[in-house]
């Protein structure tokens, strides 16, 4: 069965975005140790123009041959013109408003997000499934979600958009693994824990 990945930057108090949706204050902590780390490791996670941009356009999909977003994370690319950031992925978008027209390169779709990754689970071919974001779709996906990649940030943000927007139901995972980065960076990763 494929698995379900949420590969998401974080503060240390748990914001992945600014109130109004900006991380550039991310920036200052992505290090000569740090990025080249993260684009050996998961090089499918860069947007398709930032692959070129770095150098590995051509490197093959490790972990992840499909994505899934929020309408709140696709918007910054589409108000930039790209309409399929994640060309080298499947890209599923997850909206109710977008015109599932826009672009055929992308599955826009306002199914239920449960049901959508049940299915992608089922699939007998294919790598992992890379929930990108945001807070609103990682809530709804999270009985779904089977391992969290956690790359957190040597910085509190005292208020922001959370890791997840969901109901109070403790869910518990088990650590499996951490990197820690030369400017204080970590990348934690994190199974669900069996019941």
């Amino acid at each position: 069965m494929r698995k379900l990945t949420y590969l998401i930057g974080a503060t240390i108090d748990g914001y992945i975005a600014a109130p109004d949706g900006d991380f550039d204050f991310f920036t200052p902590f992505v290090t000569e140790d740090y990025a080249p780390a993260l684009f050996a490791q998961y090089p499918e996670t860069l947007p398709t123009p930032a692959r070129a941009a770095v150098g590995i356009a051509e490197a093959p999909n490790k972990r992840f041959d499909t994505v899934l977003m929020g309408r709140g994370t696709y918007d910054p690319g589409l108000a930039a013109g790209l309409t399929s950031p994640y060309g080298h992925l499947r890209q599923i978008v997850f909206s109710r408003t977008l015109d599932p027209a826009l672009d055929p390169e992308v599955e826009i779709t306002s199914e239920d997000p449960l049901a959508v990754v049940r299915r992608l689970k089922q699939e007998e071919d294919g790598l992992g499934i890379w929930l990108c974001g945001g807070a609103d779709l990682a809530g709804q996906l999270l009985p779904e979600i089977d391992e969290l990649i956690i790359k957190q940030y040597p910085v509190v943000a005292g208020e922001g958009i959370p890791l997840f927007r969901a109901g109070f139901e403790p869910r518990a995972f088990t650590l499996t693994d951490s990197r820690t980065f030369q400017r204080g960076n970590v990348v934690l990763t994190y199974e669900r824990a069996a019941s």
